[in-house]
Order: C-alpha cells, then structure tokens, then sequence
C-alpha cells in the first residue's frame, strides 16, 4: 500500500524548485516507490564548504527539501500545508564531487506530525549522512496573516 494521497509527478515537483535554493543547489527528484521518494543534489563549488567538502548546511537543504515534499505528498493540500519543524543530521563521511542521493522514508506520518528518515549517500553508494525531520501538518485556517 502507498504512502501517498497523491502521487508524486517528478516534472512538477523539479518544475516547483525554479526561482528557489533548490534550483541554485540542483536539486533534482530522481524517483518513488510506494514507501520512498529519491531526490539528488549536485557536490560542486554552490555546496562545498571553504575546504572543497559537502557543506553540512547543504546537505541539511537536500534533506529538508526532500522530506517537506514527500509529507505535501500525503496529505489533503485543499486543507493542509506543511513546515519544517526540526531537523538534525549526522554527517558520517565527506564528499567532494558528483551528485549526493537522498533517499526519505516514513518513520511516521500522523494527523499533526510527520517524521522522515533521509540516508543521503554519495556516488559510492556510501552513507554520508543520516537526517531525521519532523514535519507539521498545519490546517490552511492557522496560517498567519501576510504583512504589507
């Protein structure tokens, strides 16, 4: 069974990050399946940090990135919009160059809270760092009011 009250159209969402981080990072979403979206993240000179490594800060964008959209994903849009609500990340090996891949599951995905686990790895197939993000589903009705 899916995990998605819509399915993920990955020409909308890639379209979705013009004129945002995303596009300035190239974040790319690559693929789903039932439990799981992938999305990729270029390791070049707009995602290093002064010592040519993976910025942990950007690897933290890729993470939320992907894990904000997947929860969008599961729920009634109509009603709802969700926000980054915390966000952590353990930074297991250093990457230089190429494409870095994001992987974020479900660990729960509650009426108020979602929390994703997001294993991003480099070219390798390593694991570079793990992330775990909650999510909150917030009714349309809460959102507060724009300033002018």
């Amino acid at each position: 069974m899916s995990i998605w009250r819509q399915r993920p159209n990955l020409d909308e969402l890639n379209a979705a990050q013009r004129n945002t981080i995303g596009e300035l990072l190239d974040i790319r979403f690559e693929s789903f399946d039932d439990e799981s979206i992938t999305a990729s993240m270029a390791v070049d000179s707009r995602t290093h940090q002064p010592h040519g490594l993976l910025h942990g800060g950007a690897s933290v964008v890729l993470a939320e990135s992907l894990g904000s959209t997947a929860s969008y994903q599961c729920i009634d849009t109509q009603k709802f919009f969700c926000v980054g609500l915390e966000v952590n990340a353990n930074h297991l090996r250093g990457l230089r160059s190429g494409r870095v891949t994001a992987v974020a599951k479900a660990v729960h995905l509650g009426r108020t809270t979602h929390v994703w686990d997001i294993r991003l790895s480099g070219d390798d197939g390593k694991t570079s760092c793990i992330s775990r993000l909650t999510v909150a589903v917030v009714p349309h009705s809460s959102q507060p009011p724009e300033r002018g």
